[in-house]
């Protein structure tokens, strides 16, 4: 390790926190210090970091905050990660959406809300890190090479539609269209590569005789095109100059599930896959039972809406027969739980098992109405403190309140209209609980049992079908 001199050096990139223990810690390396490059490469973003940093012998070079340099050369394990965390996750700024289009759910949200939920992210790098779905229209020749060259996979696609002129249109971006090709493009050079798919559906535009198309047309890209969902479009109140589109009702949905569970059947036939799927909301629509899980091919989409119920009553099932067989006693006596429409049929099933299993717990479910989105979205992830506050004022609590944990905000507890957790507390004078929504700490929730350490606040249905 040596002190260096260098006239010129880039900005780099700082320093947030340092693991415990790690290389990082044991070299010096302290939060507020800056990383210049690695290996004397300039790091553009996080993938170039992973990429340099996977090597047995790497050097960093790191800016100190009065401006020394320090060079640290590193022997280790392949794939051992230095323990570094950045300001940035992304290391680099995050890509905004260049595309107008007509189902978009940020341009239907209220104005006066934190400007964070007004960003419009259409960034490949988002799609391999969180799962984020991108249109392609946004894709630069270098970022697909910086795809391949990386591995960067599974990649998410928002295709909507195949056909190029609609997808334009639907998009408001003239190289919609052309932005498909780019599909072919990066499976060609990459046969290993794998993509997920979504379509958002919307009534009169790219459902009927375009859905069957886009399908068929999206089978050819098996079996790197793992899974393709088709969700609802969600309309809020606020659509005032908007393109007009309308809900879909249960004859649509109807009409949705026939067509996807016939390309299922022609798939599974082929490739031992069901490939297209529904999203939960069409089943409750339809008034359908929810699928088996095996129609789920590995749950690959989750975080859009598919067979999350399933999952969660599937787990629900085990757990509740876990506690039977253990003798699992409830710590509270009375309780509440907080739903949105679309999923309250089926949280009421669940507190439905319970009664015979637990004949003295008693558990009021409230169904909340979404008064400031507006009453045609329904999903529980969009529910906001003040609808819940208003709508339960007065009502009998017990001794407290359950919110599933995908009203939050990402590591924090506030929810979309910035009501805290603290808040509704306060208003409705009881103790609130958030609980994540899988199916053993859902029944815990109900149980009024701690939330065990493991669990995630994984949401038991979409929450922006944009």
């Amino acid at each position: 390790m040596q002190s260096v001199e260098r006239k010129r050096a880039p900005k780099g990139h700082l320093i947030r926190a340092v693991q415990e223990g790690s290389i990082a810690s044991e070299l010096g390396i302290e939060p507020g210090d800056r990383l210049l490059c690695v290996n004397d490469e300039e790091i553009i973003d996080i993938f170039d970091y992973r990429f340099l940093i996977a090597d047995e012998q790497i050097t960093l070079l790191v800016a100190k905050p009065d401006g020394e340099e320090w060079e640290y050369d590193i022997e280790k394990d392949a794939e051992e990660d230095p323990g570094i965390e950045f300001e940035n996750g992304l290391m680099d700024e995050y890509r905004s959406c260049r595309n107008h289009c007509i189902f978009c759910f940020i341009d239907q949200m209220p104005k006066g809300m934190r400007d964070t939920l007004y960003f419009k992210d259409d960034d490949s790098r988002l799609s391999f890190l969180q799962g984020n779905y991108v249109t392609l229209t946004n894709l630069s020749d270098r970022d697909l090479e910086r795809i391949t060259k990386y591995h960067m996979s599974p990649i998410n696609i928002s295709f909507h539609t195949t056909d190029p002129d609609l997808r334009c249109r639907m998009l408001g971006n003239r190289f919609a269209g052309e932005a498909l090709k780019k599909v072919d493009r990066l499976i060609e050079a990459d046969p290993r590569i794998e993509l997920n798919g979504q379509i958002v559906l919307c009534k009169g535009v790219n459902d009927g005789d375009h859905l069957s198309q886009s399908i068929r047309d999206l089978m050819r890209y098996l079996p790197n095109l793992q899974s393709l969902s088709v969700v609802p479009v969600g309309l809020t109140r606020y659509r005032e100059g908007l393109y007009p589109l309308e809900p879909f009702d249960r004859q649509d949905a109807l009409r949705v599930l026939d067509t996807i569970e016939s390309f299922q059947r022609e798939a599974f036939a082929s490739f031992g896959l069901h490939f297209v799927h529904a999203s939960d909301e069409w089943y409750l629509l339809a008034d359908r039972p929810i699928p088996e899980a095996e129609t789920y091919d590995g749950y690959l989409q989750l975080e859009n809406g598919v067979g999350m119920i399933r999952l969660l009553q599937d787990e629900f099932e085990e757990a509740l027969a876990k506690a039977v067989r253990e003798g699992l006693a409830p710590a509270c006596r009375e309780l509440s739980c907080v739903t949105g429409e679309l999923i309250h049929p089926v949280i009421d099933q669940l507190i439905k098992e319970l009664e015979p299993v637990y004949p003295s717990l008693t558990i009021r479910l409230y169904q909340i109405r979404n008064d400031f989105f507006g009453e045609r979205i329904t999903v529980t992830g969009l529910l906001t403190g003040r609808d819940i506050i208003a709508q339960l004022k007065g009502k009998p609590l017990g001794e407290r309140l359950l919110l599933p944990g995908n009203l939050l905000r990402s590591g924090e507890d506030v929810l979309l209209d910035d009501v805290r957790i603290g808040d509704i507390a306060e208003q409705l004078g009881t103790e609130v609980v958030t609980f994540a929504g899988t199916g053993e700490s859902t029944l815990r929730a109900f149980l009024g049992l701690p939330e065990k350490e493991t669990d995630v606040h994984q949401p038991y249905e979409i929450q922006d079908p944009s």
